[in-house]
């Protein structure tokens, strides 16, 4: 039985996917990462280098089986990328939908495994990336954002979503940029849409120097205290039993909000 079913959304470039994979490297039992982000660079770092994505695969073959889309990561994590169009053409989206579609036809689910993590692209408004929470396929949300205003502005709108659809909001994961007052400003953004900081995690340079290897902090740093952050990171959200509908500001709001802070 699969204990968490979690998608992971956020502004592209905010860093969802180094926590994703992070977080995944740090748990102990079996995960499934499903990347649903076109630039399919989630599990990179889990695998060393970037693996094919499903749509990729499916273009020369219309029939894959379970080894040709899924890979083995560190930490015997399971890794897949759903992959989009070629740049200027067809629907990013789309790609997550018939990623799921396959996934469930080929029976990737069948080994239960304990945690499943879909990455998804947080700041283009298309169905296509609502699927993992509109289908079912995620039983819980997590926002990754800084204290940026179009990071917030993006993670409010990802709040907007969640509630049209009826989802639950476990938290908010504050991944720091360094900006002016910014655990205040994202706690209380947390506070302002009924939510909760689920972690706060630092800007660290060995971030950037395990993603030149290819890997992970928890693989590349593993004593390191950035490493015990993901890993508190993961355990707090594996332990987490409060969820949220979320209540997203109005435009006007949410700029008397940010600015206050200015």
């Amino acid at each position: 039985m699969v204990l968490k079913k979690i998608a992971i959304y956020g502004k592209g470039g905010i860093g969802k996917s180094t926590t994703v994979s992070n977080m995944a490297a740090a748990y102990d039992n079996s995960t499934f990462v499903i990347g649903c982000d076109p630039k399919a660079d989630t599990t990179r770092t889990l695998v060393g280098k970037r693996i094919p994505t499903i749509l990729d695969t499916m273009r020369d073959n219309t029939q894959p089986e379970l080894e040709d889309i899924v890979y083995e990561g560190y930490n015997n994590t399971l890794c897949v990328e759903s992959g989009g169009p070629e740049p200027g053409v067809g629907c990013a989206g789309r790609g997550v939908i018939v990623a799921m579609n396959l996934l469930d036809k080929i029976g990737a689910f069948d080994n239960d495994p304990d945690l499943v993590i879909y990455d998804v692209l947080g700041d283009v408004v298309c169905g296509g990336f609502s699927v993992p929470l509109r289908e079912d396929y995620a039983d819980e949300v997590y926002i990754v954002t800084s204290g940026e205003y179009m990071s917030l502005y993006a993670a409010n709108n990802i709040a907007k979503g969640i509630k049209k659809l009826n989802g639950k909001l476990g938290g908010i994961i504050c991944n720091c940029r360094n900006v002016k007052n910014e655990v205040e400003v994202v706690t209380e953004f947390a506070s302002l849409i009924s939510s909760k900081i689920m972690g706060i995690i630092p800007r660290c340079e060995l971030v950037q120097t395990s993603e030149y290897k290819a890997s992970t902090v928890v693989e590349t740093f593993p004593d390191s205290s950035q490493s015990k952050i993901y890993s508190e990171l993961i355990n707090n959200i594996m332990n987490n039993q409060e969820f949220s509908t979320p209540t997203p500001m109005g435009i006007e709001e949410f700029e008397e909000f940010f600015y206050s802070y200015v």
